[in-house]
């Protein structure tokens, strides 16, 4: 065919074959496609709702929301705030209109801003650029309701809650998130050391079956005392006077506080503290006109030149106020603490059970509370509310839960439970273990050892535990008290070694110290890490049958033995877990505290092993970066034979402890993750699990199952007719659920205190295939292995075991160099993110025990 001239001039004459390319002799090789990226997982839609189980009417905080105007729009905006040559504001609240006018002035400026006024020489000129960014229908919201979840519809929700927030912060009060605080002493508690509990209360729209609702809950924040400074100090420190305050640590805790200052009544935020006291402290005193400034200490200036007389603030450091180059000091006994300031430094152990036990509310309590703020909350006169055509109703929403019969606990003598719990007076453990080889030592707590061990070895007697009499029992030296944690603890290793015959097996350790004693980390990372040797910690104080009794369960966990069994275990008749090998896993990730951003995370899987068994466990626990949510080493491919991630280990366990068995069905409990991160879980830890099966045969392909457990939520359920907690065993499957994913409440445990929180959980994938009857049986009867207790517990023990083997080996760490001048250990490096020390893996012979229970 003759070609055509590209300039369109006509024919030309055809052209010469091309020359081959390859030799003869060379094989073309087939270009692979590139790998297609497979699709990502969503979390999987609800098949059905479970039907077993005694009906019983419920009441629930969710307030029904109607909404008559789905056509109305949001309209999104974007604001930048430049200086005028171009660069972005950076400064906190330099973008707030107006930011001190007080809740109550209606809108006219206080002091503080007349003032401001007042100083034309502090006025900028800035540049404001607002673009449109986007058009939020509310119609977005019904399609959430049909189950059609959308970005617009997160959005649309997150606008209403936006105007929630709003709405209080024009009464005045503290937000946090999606809760709210208003400035009432009768809202406070003390908490000691200068931190109140502040009950406040959240409040957030949610997407249910049932349609739209206001979902309100009783909430507490930590606030810093309100008042002087100098009596905040004092019962922060615990100090007598103010002579006697560490101002190295007050200059620390009261830095970024705000204070009100006398007579002016102005607010301003602590930069810090006086080098010297007030009467030594010089500063230069601009004079009217050329004078030249005065230089005087501040006491004289406020004495003698304002006349305000200082009764005690003389012979201390003044309060700080100005920049680092421009310094304002004003006398501490001028300033006083605004209100509603937030404390989010970690509790002391004290503050932390002063906090729970006194923000405890009895469910019939708690109902008034919340009934009480959605009345004064008014937010039928929010008009932006009334512009979206939403009305709340003012009655909890009626709901109908069914109770799941107890799982039987025993081993042919069942043990029956009643109310969630049961008892083994006069009862033998399921599998008892031998106590041999085992010495009991004490850091210098004041007990009778010699009636502690006779009272223990009666105690295991009577539950069936053979123990030998103890080989010693080792009196740490009075001197050796004071002494750093390490030392102590290889101090005690050395008399031990010279006073046993042997390595003993197991190690009964009396500390001083209930919470929080220093001894503790040292000593469980000498025996586990170390030397594997077995080991429980008590610090007795009432030492009854009970408490025995209670420190044998844990004893007999640790050293292999069970203390109890269902008896669909001993049958086995679990439906579908007992039909083919099943792993069940529990996942978390523990964090520092808000205060501590440096501490690496510490994430914890635990696994089951002796299938068909589901109470028998192991864990896995390493370090990540810090405030990573995500699992980072459930695979860690080292070379092309190498895995060194947690799954390796757990599976290889599996395979051992179930007779050559591989799992083919892996059920995957995962603690304290939001919704946000639900496809993370799907998406990221699930193929490295996948990945690590993979590796070690790469025709396996084990079935998976993936429940997130959430404790974090703010959901209750009420008996309609009587002042108890629903009963244990309580299933929630409609009306307040997710519109179209598979979700369920669960409150397996009694609730003897307060009000019961259910357990939200979330199944993400169902890939074995789950009736909804079974796999809520299935959760129900894992809240019942929990081997430290005789009681059901509020969340599956698998995810219990996780929290517990994070929390214990974090303590390996804690007496490495945590203080403030130690280099920061997770943070970032002139290099890039500095390296997360790696802790210490447990000794083989404790590596697969139950040593977190």
């Amino acid at each position: 065919m003759d070609s055509v001239d590209p300039d369109g001039s006509g024919p030309q004459e055809a052209l010469p074959p091309p020359p081959p390319v390859l030799p003869p002799d060379v094989v073309p090789v087939k270009l692979e496609e590139p790998a297609k990226k497979k699709p990502a997982r969503l979390p999987m839609a609800r098949r059905g709702m479970g039907s077993k189980g005694q009906k019983i009417q419920l009441l629930t905080n969710h307030f029904k929301v109607n909404v008559t105007n789905m056509e109305g729009q949001f309209y999104h905006y974007s604001v930048a705030l430049l200086y005028e040559d171009g660069r972005p504001v950076e400064a906190k609240g330099v973008g707030r209109n107006n930011g001190n006018v007080s809740p109550d002035a209606g809108g006219s400026p206080n002091d503080t801003d007349r003032k401001r006024m007042r100083r034309p020489y502090n006025s900028k000129t800035f540049i404001v650029q607002i673009n449109f960014a986007a058009k939020i229908p509310m119609q977005a919201i019904a399609s959430a309701l049909k189950g059609v979840e959308t970005e617009s519809s997160q959005e649309a929700l997150r606008v209403l809650d936006i105007i929630l927030r709003q709405h209080a912060a024009k009464q005045g009060c503290l937000l946090v998130r999606q809760s709210f605080f208003h400035n009432d002493p009768k809202n406070f508690v003390e908490l000691g050391n200068g931190v109140l509990g502040c009950r406040g209360f959240h409040s957030s729209f949610r997407t249910t079956q049932g349609g739209l609702s206001l979902n309100i809950d009783v909430s507490t924040t930590m606030i810093i005392q309100p008042g002087p400074v100098i009596d905040f100090l004092i019962n922060n420190q615990g100090a007598r006077d103010p002579f006697s305050l560490d101002w190295a640590k007050a200059k620390r805790v009261l830095k970024n506080l705000r204070v009100k200052v006398s007579p002016t009544n102005q607010e301003y935020k602590i930069t810090g503290l006086s080098d010297q006291n007030c009467k030594d402290q010089l500063f230069q005193l601009k004079q009217k006109g050329d004078a030249e400034p005065l230089e005087i200490t501040v006491y004289d200036y406020f004495v003698n030149h304002r006349n305000i007389e200082l009764r005690y603030s003389g012979d201390l450091p003044c309060i700080n106020v100005g920049k680092p180059k421009r310094p304002t000091y004003i006398p501490l006994e001028l300033c006083t603490l605004v209100s509603l300031q937030r404390y989010t430094k970690a509790l002391t152990s004290f503050q932390r059970s002063s906090l729970v036990e006194k923000s405890r509310q009895k469910p019939q309590e708690r109902m008034a509370v919340l009934a009480h703020s959605l009345k004064t909350s008014r937010y039928d006169e929010e008009p932006l509310l009334r512009a979206c055509g939403l009305s709340i109703s003012n009655g909890f929403t009626q709901v109908e839960g069914r109770v799941l019969p107890a799982p039987k606990v025993g081993n042919g003598d069942d043990l029956f439970a009643r109310n969630g719990r049961w008892n083994f007076n006069n009862k033998k453990l399921v599998q008892p273990c031998k106590i041999e080889r085992w010495a009991l030592v004490n850091f210098n707590a004041r007990s009778d050892m010699r009636r502690l061990v006779n009272d223990l070895m009666r105690c295991a007697e009577a539950k069936g535990i053979a123990i030998e009499d103890p080989h010693a029992v080792i009196e740490e030296d009075r001197q050796m008290s004071r002494a750093p944690p390490i030392v102590r603890v290889e101090k005690m290793f050395e008399e031990i070694q010279s006073k046993l015959p042997g390595a003993p097996k197991f190690l009964l350790c009396v500390l001083p110290e209930r919470k929080n004693c220093a001894v503790y980390g040292p000593w469980k990372r000498k025996n586990l890490a170390e030397f594997g040797i077995v080991t429980q910690c008590m610090a007795p104080q009432k030492m009854n049958d009970q408490y025995l009794t209670n420190l044998l369960l844990k004893i007999n966990a640790k050293l292999g033995g069970l203390n109890s069994l269902l008896s669909v275990e001993h049958s086995p008749s679990i439906p579908v877990v007992s039909k083919a090998p099943t792993m069940i896993l529990g996942m978390d990730v523990s964090h520092g505290s808000p205060g501590q951003s440096d501490i690496p995370s510490i994430a914890a899987v635990v696994s089951s092993r002796h299938w068909p068994l589901i109470s028998r466990y192991r864990a896995s626990v390493r370090t990540q970066s810090p405030k990573v949510e995500m699992i980072d080493s459930l695979y860690k491919r080292v070379s092309d034979t190498e895995d060194d991630g947690i799954m390796r280990e757990a599976l290889l366990d599996f395979y051992v402890s179930s007779g050559k068995r591989k799992p083919e069905q892996i059920i995957i409990f995962r603690d304290g993750v939001s919704e946000s991160q639900f496809n993370q879980v799907l998406n990221i830890e699930l193929d490295q699990i996948i990945e690590a099966c993979k590796f070690l045969d790469e025709k396996w392909n084990p079935k998976f199952v993936v429940i997130v457990a959430q404790k974090n939520h703010h959901t209750k359920f009420f008996q309609p007719n009587g002042p108890d907690n629903v009963p244990p065993g309580t299933i929630i499957d409609n009306k307040v659920g997710h519109p179209k994913n598979y979700d369920f409440y669960l409150c397996a445990h009694a609730g003897m205190i307060g009000t019961t929180r259910p357990t939200h959980y979330h199944v993400l994938l169902d890939q074995v295939g789950f009736q909804a009857d079974d796999l809520q049986e299935l959760v129900h009867s894992l809240s019942y292995v929990y081997q430290r207790s005789s009681t059901a517990i509020s969340v599956v023990a698998p995810v219990c075991y996780a929290h517990l083997a994070a929390t214990q080996m974090s303590t390996f760490m804690k007496f490495e160099d945590t203080s403030e001048t130690s280099s920061s250990r997770g943070g970032m490096t002139a290099a890039g993110p500095a390296p997360v020390p790696a802790l210490p893996r447990l000794e083989e012979k404790v590596a697969n025990s139950m040593f977190f229970c």
